[in-house]
Order: structure tokens, then C-alpha cells, then sequence
């Protein structure tokens, strides 16, 4: 397996990251969670994923924060942000006008639309390793 992980899934509420992560590992992706966005950013330097899923709404560093330095810093890092609150609006304009676009699934995200987003941008997940007897 390599070390460098397919996604990063970041949420300042682990139930999310966790079950999120447990979905994309269902489908075979290497998925490492961050719960909250300076952890996320110290990952993305040391480990830099393919992806980032992120929430928006986070204390400390939001989603929209992350994904602007991760961006800046990383250019072929993908990022997909979610949310569910409406504060959401006002983040992703101040990034639209500094240049940056990300797209936004809303909250709660359906995990076969999570699935074929992620799909879509990173292509189909890893064949199922083939289990020992």
C-alpha cells in the first residue's frame, strides 16, 4: 500500500471525518483525517493527498482557509468542500475574490454522490485487494 494517502478528510466533528473516511476506504481509497484545518494544513505539508475534502465551518482555520493555503502551496492538490450552514456563502465569496474557486456539496452529503464526486475527480478507486485465506 502506498504512503501517500488518495484523500484527506477534514471536520471539526470526528463522527463526520470518521464515517466519511470509512466510506471512501469502503471503496478502497487511502484516506487520513484531520480534525480541524491547522491539523489538516501540517498533513497536507508533510503528506500531501490527491484530494481534500474539507467542512467549511471549522474554529481555528475554516475549510475555506485550508483550502486557499493548500491551493496556494499545492497546486495539483484537489479540494472539495462541504457544509451545511449558510455562513458558508459569505467564505467562498471572499475566496472568489481572491481568485480561488472550489466547489461545495451541501450537507449532509449523500455517500454515493461523495462516491462518484470523488470518483470523477480522481479517477476510479484502487481494485479490492485480494484477501489472504
Amino acid at each position: 500500500m502506498t504512503s501517500t494517502p488518495d484523500i484527506l478528510v477534514v471536520d471539526d466533528e470526528k463522527r463526520i471525518a470518521d464515517t466519511l473516511a470509512l466510506i471512501l476506504r469502503s471503496r478502497n481509497y487511502v484516506v487520513t483525517t484531520a480534525y480541524n484545518g491547522l491539523e489538516a494544513y501540517e498533513s497536507c505539508r508533510k503528506n500531501p493527498p490527491r484530494l481534500v475534502i474539507t467542512d467549511v465551518v471549522m474554529p481555528q482555520m475554516n475549510g475555506v482557509q485550508l483550502a486557499m493555503k493548500v491551493r496556494s502551496e499545492m497546486p495539483e492538490c484537489l479540494i472539495l468542500l462541504f457544509s451545511g450552514q449558510a455562513a458558508t456563502a459569505d467564505m467562498l465569496h471572499e475566496a472568489n475574490r481572491s481568485g480561488f474557486q472550489f466547489e461545495l456539496l451541501a450537507k449532509p452529503v449523500h455517500p454515493e454522490l461523495l462516491l462518484a464526486r470523488v470518483s470523477e475527480l480522481i479517477g476510479a478507486a484502487p481494485a479490492p485487494v485480494a484477501s489472504q485465506p
